[in-house]
């Protein structure tokens, strides 16, 4: 089982010594999965513990003036770093107290004597510690005085694109979700617990399941085509999603991930989902009336059964 933990100061979590890798792990794509199969591969090689060390919020949200765009929740990114089996996860409260930590300090303090690090794992553009005054040279220097190894991953690229959270932020931007499926190595999804609504979209004829964000910023906004896995193993229901305010009726004012799933009535409240974006079909939109929005409702509808193909049976004639 995955050990959590949060704090920079505490006793030694990995007292036999580890292999560790130190980054912000948003999206977990694949040059992120490659780092962490290092690391796994290495710390089963040596018998010692193969640890992911991160950080809440993430450091370029904690320095941005404007909310990031983030790639996969908190929740997510756990359960990617479970599923590529680390052992330990040193999840490090982002803080003003984390961002004065000098590099030096960060290293004797957190890969010392916190993981009793034996191979650090970074990529190779790596800076750390207070004001980013850490990069791989001093760490390789601090590795000889305190026995470990500093080792530098090599850049991804997939099909000639370097993988990276911002690579595929730029990509989803673009409305290209083959190349963020292609730097992601799986398409791009939200996962959340279904909540009840309004129940409008019952009474228009399209019932949604719906998933707030809460304080997560979501890279993507509008209407879209999607496949949805729900928690008792069924995956791939073909739908069609709007993610963003609702600027007809009943305006939110947190954008909220609202999922029609093509002939199916069953009550999923409280059940968790993951809804995977397979083509953006438009911007959201204020309609005049409701006849208006059902009107686009039913071609946005037929557009995501053109898109996601004869696994999607046709909607029934009278709703």
């Amino acid at each position: 089982m995955t050990r959590i933990y949060r704090d920079v100061a505490g006793p030694c979590v990995a007292p036999g010594g580890s292999v560790v890798t130190v980054g912000a792990f948003d999206g977990l794509h694949r040059g992120h999965r490659a780092l962490l199969a290092r690391v796994r591969e290495r710390a089963d090689a040596l018998g010692l513990a193969a640890v992911a060390v991160s950080f809440e919020p993430l450091p370029r949200a904690y320095f941005s003036s404007a909310p990031l765009a983030r790639l996969a929740s908190v929740r997510e990114k756990l359960a990617g770093l479970l599923e590529a089996g680390m052992d330990v996860v040193l999840l490090l409260r982002f803080n003003a107290a984390l961002t004065a930590l000098p590099a030096e300090d960060f290293v004797r303090r957190v890969l010392h004597a916190r993981l009793a690090a034996r191979e650090v794992w970074v990529g190779g553009d790596f800076r750390f510690g207070h004001k980013r005054g850490g990069d791989f040279a001093l760490l390789e220097r601090m590795g000889r005085q305190l026995g470990f190894a500093a080792r530098a991953m090599l850049p991804q690229r997939v099909d000639g694109m370097l993988a990276s959270s911002s690579g595929v932020r730029a990509a989803l931007a673009a409305n290209d979700f083959t190349r963020a499926e292609t730097l992601l190595g799986r398409p791009f999804a939200i996962e959340g617990r279904v909540v009840e609504g309004n129940k409008l979209g019952r009474s228009l004829g399209y019932p949604t399941a719906n998933v707030p964000l809460g304080r997560r910023v979501s890279p993507i906004s509008g209407i879209f085509a999607v496949r949805v896995d729900l928690s008792d193993g069924r995956s791939g229901l073909p739908g069609v999603a709007s993610l963003g305010v609702r600027p007809t009726v009943n305006r939110v004012a947190q954008p909220l991930l609202e999922a029609h799933l093509f002939d199916f009535d069953e009550d999923i409240y409280a059940t968790r989902i993951r809804v995977e974006f397979v083509r953006k079909l438009r911007e959201e939109a204020h309609f005049d009336d409701l006849d208006a929005l059902v009107a686009q409702m039913d071609i946005d509808a037929a557009q995501a059964r053109a898109i996601l193909g004869p696994s999607a049976p046709r909607e029934a004639e009278n709703r």
